[in-house]
């Protein structure tokens, strides 16, 4: 922990008792004596920041009696870049910071094994699955330098694209953004030419014509304004394309430095019943900018079975050649991803 942290914290606590004695005169019941700053890079009214981070937020200050309060620098005010905010959660440059894991290739392997193709089923189960398997595999190797407050995964990955993609022809060639290292090769195996950037990017890319088709959930593209740039839209039904992970990530001596019963405040809110909810917000956000699209007659493309086959046979080399790099590097990925696909079946039967 930064010097200037350790003295924030004790400078606040040392304040708070000092009023109290001078005078006897109390301090204001609504004065925080920790203030913690959550950095992640979506515009405030995104619905990630407006329906599960800003919630969460005032969660923790309610539930602290005022004493924990979370200031929210959202699109990235506190400088830097997505790819950074991990480790600015790491070196303290923030306290708490949202992200994408796999903005940071090879640094969080195993969480990569819920975006292998055609694993997801719906967010919230994902989610139960992504921080049930994170206790196991994770929390102790890949997340080892942070605290991991929440672990999910958004609702069902689709493509927006310029021209209609009506089948995997249509892919070939087609200049397309991902999220992750995984998404990438999957569709590079699928015939396009994946170009990597965090999802912030993704509007200029399009309108500048340096992408033809973007893959993100449906929940995001109002905040993006996707349906202004593309407007088709190739749905996988019930047989999700992919999907992408998430942290809520807090710097550990940030956390090592409260007093136990405030973090036990985080801890309650933390974990897993954090993790589905943030999953299951996602894709319920799902509905509404779908509802615009197709208001605004955006054309819906929804693939059927037989072709949906075509794009399974055409995306398991990416399974295959993930395992096989586990392996490599000692994780047991044939492991991994039995257990993964195990307890998301677990978790969507229930």
């Amino acid at each position: 922990m930064s010097t200037y942290k350790s003295l924030r914290l004790f400078a606040a606590g040392a304040v708070v008792a000092a009023t109290g004695l001078l005078g006897g005169i109390a301090a204001p019941a609504d004065a925080a004596e920790v203030t913690l700053r959550l950095h992640q890079m979506l515009p405030a009214q995104a619905s990630v920041p407006k329906n599960i981070l800003e919630p969460w937020m005032a969660r923790i200050n309610e539930e602290s009696d005022g004493r924990i309060e979370i200031q929210h620098f959202p699109a990235m005010q506190l400088g830097g870049k997505p790819p950074e905010l991990i480790d600015q959660a790491i070196d303290g440059v923030a306290d708490i910071v949202w992200t994408l894991p796999g903005y940071t290739p090879g640094r969080f392997p195993r969480t990569e094994v819920f975006e292998l193709p055609f694993v997801m089923t719906n967010a919230e189960a994902v989610s139960r699955a992504f921080w049930q398997l994170a206790e196991e595999t994770m929390l102790d190797e890949d997340f080892k330098d942070m605290k991991v407050l929440g672990l999910w995964v958004h609702g069902p990955g689709l493509i927006h694209s310029k021209e209609p993609i009506d089948s995997l022809d249509d892919l070939n060639g087609v200049k397309l953004r991902a999220p992750t290292r995984v998404t990438n090769d999957m569709f590079k195996s699928l015939g396009a030419t994946p170009v990597g950037m965090p999802v912030p990017a993704v509007p200029e890319a399009l309108s500048k014509g340096v992408i033809d088709a973007t893959v993100v959930p449906w929940e995001v593209t109002g905040a993006l304004k996707i349906n202004e740039l593309v407007s088709n839209h190739t749905d996988f039904g019930d047989d999700p394309l992919y999907t992408a992970t998430f942290v809520l990530a807090m710097n550990r001596a940030t956390y090592d430095a409260l007093p136990d019963d405030l973090k036990e405040v985080i801890d309650r809110n933390s974990g897993l019943n954090l993790s589905a909810f943030a999953g299951k917000q996602m894709q319920v956000d799902d509905a509404a900018p779908r509802d615009t699209a197709i208001a605004e007659g955006g054309n819906i493309i929804e693939l059927s079975s037989e072709e949906i086959a075509r794009w399974k046979e055409a995306a398991a080399p990416t399974k295959d050649k993930w395992i096989a790099e586990m392996d490599e590097k000692g994780m047991d990925g044939t492991g991994l991803y039995q257990r993964a696909t195990e307890l998301i079946a677990e978790n969507t039967s229930q």
